[in-house]
């Protein structure tokens, strides 16, 4: 049966906990003795059905999720992963392979990793995507998050609201559930209505310290987010491409 770490059950409440799901053990193993080396708690599961309900029921801070699994793959595991929940989520993908790539940055995955992958990449993918997460999560009364001490506003432009304090984001007062990457692309269009971001622009904007992404991530979060916004409107048109240049975000 698929169980969290002993180790790292027993002293996860004050650590950073991460899920791994693989149904490879020597990469559970191996990726779990790293994360805990590191600080991390960990919980590890070879079962993507069994992991669906733990994920569930007691979420952690991060999950990463091998594509290629039996029972239920990666795919569908983060499918119906995302029908209940934001946390950020790292795909492990086979190496090269650009179709399950762009697939997970579809379903709504915020990063991914090629195998075979170094230890060292994989760590400095998930503190990026902690620290990312860390700046959108809610804190206590009479706490400020990172951006609040920047910001502090809710963000209104035309149809669109953001609340960046809360992660919360509607369209017509109705929610659009948006990834933690997805929301820092929105917000860096949006405080800057009409003017053009260039993909590197962006990148910096959702990946301020992770060298190790390209072009398409960009427009693949840019088209799964579009389609969550069609999905309550589906004339939605305030994300404009501007071919060779970039994008911008436009609601007069």
């Amino acid at each position: 049966m698929d169980t969290a770490a002993p180790e790292s059950a027993a002293h996860s409440q004050d650590r950073t906990v991460i899920a791994l799901v693989d149904d490879d053990r020597n990469i559970l193993t191996t990726v779990s003795i790293a994360l805990q080396a590191e600080g991390f708690a960990t919980r590890v599961y070879s079962d993507g059905e069994a992991a669906l309900t733990a994920l569930l029921q007691n979420p952690p801070d991060l999950a990463i999720f091998d594509i290629k699994m039996p029972k239920m793959d990666g795919m569908e595991l983060l499918r119906r992963f995302r029908e209940h929940s934001s946390l950020p989520v790292i795909f492990l993908t086979s190496k090269d392979d650009e179709e399950d790539e762009e697939a997970g940055f579809e379903m709504g995955a915020d990063d991914y990793v090629a195998k075979p992958f170094s230890l060292r990449l994989l760590l400095a993918r998930i503190r990026a995507v902690l620290r990312r997460s860390a700046a959108r999560r809610p804190q206590g009364p009479g706490e400020l998050t990172l951006d609040d001490e920047i910001s502090g506003e809710v963000i209104e432009r035309g149809r669109l609201q953001m609340d960046p304090a809360r992660h919360h984001v509607t369209w017509e007062g109705r929610p659009i559930s948006l990834t933690v990457t997805e929301f820092l692309l929105l917000e860096a269009l949006a405080m800057h209505p009409g003017v053009i971001k260039s993909r590197n622009q962006l990148m910096d904007a959702a990946y301020p310290d992770d060298v190790f992404v390209d072009d398409r991530t960009v427009d693949s979060h840019i088209k799964r987010m579009r389609r969550k916004f069609r999905a309550v409107d589906p004339t939605f048109s305030a994300i404009e491409t501007l071919y060779g240049a970039g994008y911008s975000f436009t609601d007069g």
